[in-house]
């Protein structure tokens, strides 16, 4: 609308607290200094303008301007945002605008390297990265070139995860991975096995591809064969029962690995001639070829709300300018690599999604666990998908199809021309739907209240909607559609997965969860329940079940684990041995937020055998709490608990004040006390006798992964969509 002046006035972007936080920090432009020179509307123009551009392309300079606005209009409003890559580095320097990247690995030292070296330039544009490592030959299989034995797929992806470990995307967000191996390879169970030690592939997110044979057999509880994929002949045979309960127990125990259906995701795979999809991205929902990337955006849901009910039409409008927008980012986007440019600009695949499903469902009234709302995920998300491919059948029309489409399952009398390869995806939305101010993909809201703590004390921050409501309605109960995560049992997140899978070209990303208390069963009947919905993949997460490190077994109690087994009877209770007399050891100043710890670590002839720890600052709860530590901590080591054990305990707990010590992050005063043992037993192994905190040794400790409390505001996180997300400050790291 015109001022009275005659000149447009500018419209301000309505952002809460914490998205403008999340803005500054990691999204808006900022000088050598690092003092941000952007505004959110600045940001949102450079984006617009920048996926403008590609119209050049296609038709004159005003459809430039035209489109621009378009695009302006539906990311400032908040009802379309796209993936966090688009809006970090559009119209800048890098220009890699893509989130979603597959690597092919074949069974060769060179493919191997040279898909390393690729993943390393892909993670510092700014994208995640997805492998099969299920083409490479098992461990001991004869090598013919050298005569020597393989070392294995797992062998290989601790390489992958080191490399990603050194490489920082675009100085923002940690590279991500995705590791996948099918059911019948011969290494299957050291792979399902390889997260007992949280310490391992700390950088991967782990999946087992599960076949039809596979599913057949376990329904049958038959043995299926174990295929060497260097010479596809079969090498022996599992047990289906006892592999699959083997999943169930490791995910049960950590979250990893997930499982993904290989056989139905190849069943919906758009260009069978041109390759068969063996693995996704990071967190499981877009499907790829190999040297595939796709790009990604959100539909905010919660916006799609008019007088109580869905606006079709506004929604049936932001679809449109949704797929125009990420069908011009493929245009615009600079690729890593030549070879990934090739193969995506012959698909074009993009993936719509959407965020605020919950959100949407309270102004509906609606409970997130009830078959309303899973015919509503069902009517909205077949509205999406058909005004998806209208968009993009329009597009086909006036830009061509994409190339591979002849001999796609688009290409048969009656079928319809396509742009695009793939049209829809559910897509995380830890990061942009805290811009957006909404509920994050199609999960339900973690909290209705939560803290954000910072110097001047804490402050209770309200769900917008429930604040809307409690001060409409003071003395009156909570109404039923106000569900949080904790009271929605795993059969509805299923069911609620399973309606947008049906009406989704590629993947939904969706965590369900458990209560700590869940069982093992309780897994395993989720799993077979996203089996028969005609879910493509599941990820679950049991509550604290990260928080703990679980002791590895050793192979010879490893034969003597029951499935499903909760205690150890008749154990015997141990006593810790006498402190000796005489002990040796060092003292080791650590820096924590609460002052400097020193803690003294003592040996004697059997190994270490006590800590001590003491405040700088006498007195106090933190002084009292590091003590009753240490005390513990020698009386564990005392009893025989090992060095190792202790440490992956402490290390990775956090408090609300983490501090910097020579480049390596200590989390709180639990974190230094494990950090400080670590340096012990590192400079005793090198026989040196003065311990020294070396910045690229201990950035990431073993121990517990982000979770529960947030590192920067002490406040409440979720886990969702394999991410941890702190709404009360903006924190989002995804593992």
């Amino acid at each position: 609308m015109a001022s009275k002046t005659g000149k447009s006035k500018k419209k301000k972007i309505s952002l809460s607290f914490n998205a403008k936080r999340i803005l500054e920090r990691r999204y808006l432009r900022k000088d050598e200094a690092g003092k941000v020179i952007e505004t959110a509307e600045e940001l949102f123009r450079r984006v617009a303008k920048n996926i403008a551009s590609a119209e050049k392309l296609y038709g004159d300079a005003s459809d430039v301007k035209k489109a621009e606005e378009e695009f302006y209009g539906i990311m400032t409003r908040l009802d379309y945002l796209p993936n966090s890559p688009t809006l970090m580095n559009a119209g800048g320097k890098l220009q890699q605008l893509a989130a979603c990247f597959v690597i092919p690995i074949e069974d060769s030292m060179e493919s191997i390297f040279e898909a390393i070296k690729n993943t390393a330039l892909i993670h510092k544009s700014g994208g995640g990265t997805g492998f099969s490592f299920s083409r490479i030959r098992p461990k001991n299989a004869l090598v013919q070139d050298t005569g020597g034995v393989a070392s294995g797929p797992l062998s290989f992806m601790e390489v992958f995860n080191a490399a990603t470990e050194t490489v920082k995307q675009g100085g923002k967000r940690r590279g991500a991975n995705m590791g996948i191996l099918r059911v019948d390879h011969p290494d299957i169970l050291d792979f399902i096995d390889v997260k007992r030690d949280l310490t391992k592939l700390n950088n991967f997110n782990l999946s087992v591809a599960l076949t039809e044979k596979f599913m057949k057999a376990l329904e049958a509880d038959e043995e299926y064969e174990l295929i060497a994929p260097h010479t596809q002949q079969a090498v022996g045979t599992l047990g289906a029962r006892e592999v699959f309960d083997r999943i169930v127990d490791r995910a049960w125990t950590s979250g990893d690995p997930g499982i993904i259906f290989i056989d139905r995701m190849n069943e919906y795979n758009p260009t069978p001639h041109i390759g068969t999809y063996e693995s996704t991205n990071p967190c499981g929902e877009q499907i790829l070829l190999g040297n595939e990337s796709c790009n990604l955006g959100s539909i905010n849901l919660s916006n799609m709300v008019a007088d109580g009910k869905v606006d079709f039409g506004h929604l049936a409008r932001t679809v449109k300018s949704a797929v125009h927008f990420l069908d011009n980012v493929i245009d615009v986007n600079r690729f890593p690599l030549p070879e990934i440019e090739r193969m995506t600009k012959a698909n074009r695949k993009i993936g719509l999604g959407v965020m605020g499903f919950a959100d949407l469902l309270v102004k509906l009234r609606i409970s997130y666990n009830s078959e309303r709302a899973v015919g509503m995920a069902e009517k909205v998300m077949a509205f999406i998908q058909e005004k998806g491919r209208e968009a993009s059948t329009a597009l086909a029309e006036k830009r061509g199809t994409f190339p591979n489409f002849k001999g796609s399952v688009f290409d048969k009398p009656g079928g319809q021309l396509m742009r695009n390869a793939t049209v829809t995806t559910i897509a995380p939305t830890g990061t942009i739907s805290i811009i957006a101010g909404c509920s994050s993909g199609v999960e339900p809201n973690f909290a209705w209240k939560t803290t954000r703590r910072d110097s001047f004390g804490e402050v209770e921050l309200l769900h917008p909607l429930y604040e809307e409501w409690t001060t409409a309605h003071p003395d009156e109960a909570l109404p039923d559609y106000f569900v949080s995560a904790h009271e929605i049992t795993p059969e509805w997140h299923l069911r609620i997965q399973a309606a947008y899978q049906k009406y989704t070209d590629n993947a939904v990303s969706k965590t369900v969860n458990f209560p700590n208390s869940a069982t093992r069963d309780d897994v395993r009947e989720a799993y077979m329940l996203a089996y028969k919905l005609g879910c493509k993949g599941v990820t679950i997460y049991r509550d604290g079940s990260r928080d703990l490190q679980v002791l590895s077994v050793s192979k010879s109690s490893r034969g003597e684990e029951k499935a499903g087994k909760e205690k150890t009877e008749g154990a015997a209770l141990r006593e810790p041995r006498p402190r000796p007399q005489i002990t040796r050891g060092k003292t080791i100043k650590m820096k924590t937020g609460c002052g400097k710890l020193y803690v003294t670590i003592n040996e004697d002839e059997e190994g270490l055998c006590e800590v001590f720890s003491t405040m700088g600052k006498a007195g106090g709860c933190t002084s009292s709490q590091s003590e009753a530590i240490s005390r513990l901590i020698s009386t564990g080591l005392r009893s025989g608990i090992s060095v190792d054990a202790i440490v992956q305990q402490l290390s990775g707990i956090s408090c609300p004040l983490p501090v910097w010590q020579n480049g390596v992050h200590i989390l709180s005063c639990a974190d230094a006390i494990a950090k400080a043992i670590q340096l012990y037993m590192n400079e005793k192994a090198d026989g040196n006798s003065t311990p020294k905190m070396k910045a690229n040794e201990l950035e990431e400790m073993p121990g517990r992964r982000p979770g529960g409390t947030c590192p920067e505001c002490g406040g409440m996180t979720e886990y969702v969509e394999g991410c941890v997300v702190c709404r009360s400050c903006g924190f989002s790291r995804c593992d």
